[in-house]
Protein backbone atom coordinates (compact mmCIF):
# COMPACT_ATOMS: atom_id res chain seq x y z
CA UNK A 1 0.00 0.00 0.00
CA UNK A 2 1.42 3.30 -0.47
CA UNK A 3 -0.09 6.42 1.56
CA UNK A 4 0.85 9.92 0.10
CA UNK A 5 0.79 12.38 3.48
CA UNK A 6 -0.15 16.22 1.74
CA UNK A 7 -3.10 18.51 0.54
CA UNK A 8 -5.46 17.90 -1.77
CA UNK A 9 -5.50 20.92 -3.70
CA UNK A 10 -1.10 20.87 -4.03
CA UNK A 11 -0.62 20.34 -7.63
CA UNK A 12 2.77 18.59 -6.58
CA UNK A 13 0.19 16.16 -4.42
CA UNK A 14 -1.96 15.72 -7.65
CA UNK A 15 1.14 14.94 -9.72
CA UNK A 16 1.66 12.04 -7.58
CA UNK A 17 -1.58 10.55 -7.07
CA UNK A 18 -2.10 10.57 -10.54
CA UNK A 19 0.90 8.51 -11.24
CA UNK A 20 0.38 6.34 -8.13
CA UNK A 21 -3.11 5.77 -8.84
CA UNK A 22 -3.05 2.78 -6.49
CA UNK A 23 -1.27 5.12 -3.37
CA UNK A 24 -4.06 6.75 -1.30
CA UNK A 25 -4.33 10.29 -0.20
CA UNK A 26 -3.61 11.43 3.35
CA UNK A 27 -4.69 15.11 3.98
CA UNK A 28 -2.52 16.27 7.01
CA UNK A 29 -4.54 19.38 7.81
CA UNK A 30 -7.64 16.82 8.10
CA UNK A 31 -6.01 13.17 9.13
CA UNK A 32 -2.12 14.51 9.94
CA UNK A 33 0.68 12.43 9.72
CA UNK A 34 1.12 9.41 12.69
CA UNK A 35 3.59 10.24 14.86
CA UNK A 36 5.82 7.06 13.90
CA UNK A 37 5.64 8.41 10.32
CA UNK A 38 7.18 11.96 11.31
CA UNK A 39 9.46 10.81 13.45
CA UNK A 40 11.23 8.40 10.57
CA UNK A 41 10.29 11.29 8.18
CA UNK A 42 12.71 13.40 10.36
CA UNK A 43 15.16 10.82 10.64
CA UNK A 44 15.64 10.24 7.52
CA UNK A 45 14.97 14.02 6.02
CA UNK A 46 16.21 16.23 9.07
CA UNK A 47 15.59 19.89 8.14
CA UNK A 48 14.61 19.27 4.43
CA UNK A 49 11.11 18.07 5.92
CA UNK A 50 10.26 21.48 7.07
CA UNK A 51 8.93 23.29 3.93
CA UNK A 52 10.92 26.74 4.27
CA UNK A 53 9.64 28.71 1.28
CA UNK A 54 5.88 28.41 2.17
CA UNK A 55 3.47 30.99 3.00
CA UNK A 56 3.08 29.16 6.18
CA UNK A 57 6.49 29.51 6.93
CA UNK A 58 6.87 33.20 6.33
CA UNK A 59 3.88 34.54 8.02
CA UNK A 60 5.37 32.98 11.25
CA UNK A 61 7.21 35.22 13.18
CA UNK A 62 11.10 34.31 14.36
CA UNK A 63 10.26 32.89 17.93
CA UNK A 64 7.76 30.28 16.30
CA UNK A 65 10.25 29.31 13.72
CA UNK A 66 12.81 28.57 16.31
CA UNK A 67 10.41 25.61 17.51
CA UNK A 68 12.08 22.11 16.82
CA UNK A 69 10.61 20.86 13.13
CA UNK A 70 7.98 18.06 14.49
CA UNK A 71 6.57 20.76 16.59
CA UNK A 72 6.24 23.29 13.87
CA UNK A 73 5.07 20.23 11.46
CA UNK A 74 2.28 19.32 14.31
CA UNK A 75 1.01 22.53 14.73
CA UNK A 76 1.19 23.72 11.31
CA UNK A 77 0.74 20.89 9.20
CA UNK A 78 0.82 22.85 5.92
CA UNK A 79 5.01 23.33 6.67
CA UNK A 80 5.92 19.84 6.19
CA UNK A 81 7.44 19.29 2.48
CA UNK A 82 5.13 17.56 -0.26
CA UNK A 83 4.31 14.62 -0.61
CA UNK A 84 5.65 12.53 2.02
CA UNK A 85 5.39 8.90 0.32
CA UNK A 86 5.04 5.87 2.80
CA UNK A 87 5.40 2.86 -0.01
CA UNK A 88 6.00 -0.09 2.22
CA UNK A 89 8.71 0.75 5.52
CA UNK A 90 10.26 3.41 2.76
CA UNK A 91 9.47 7.17 2.68
CA UNK A 92 10.38 9.41 -0.20
CA UNK A 93 10.02 13.12 0.17
CA UNK A 94 8.85 15.42 -2.51
CA UNK A 95 7.99 14.52 -6.66
CA UNK A 96 10.27 14.18 -9.36
CA UNK A 97 10.74 11.48 -11.91
CA UNK A 98 13.77 10.16 -9.74
CA UNK A 99 11.51 9.82 -6.59
CA UNK A 100 8.70 7.96 -9.10
CA UNK A 101 11.04 5.93 -10.25
CA UNK A 102 12.41 5.47 -6.48
CA UNK A 103 8.91 4.82 -4.94
CA UNK A 104 8.28 2.28 -8.19
CA UNK A 105 11.52 0.36 -7.29
CA UNK A 106 10.30 -0.02 -3.80
CA UNK A 107 7.05 -1.57 -4.11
Amino acid sequence: MIEVYGLKNCDTCRKALKALPEAELRDVRVQGVPQDVLEQAHAQFGERLLNTRSTTWRGLDEEARSAPPLALIAAHPALMKRPLIKAGDSLFLGWTDRTEAEVRAAL
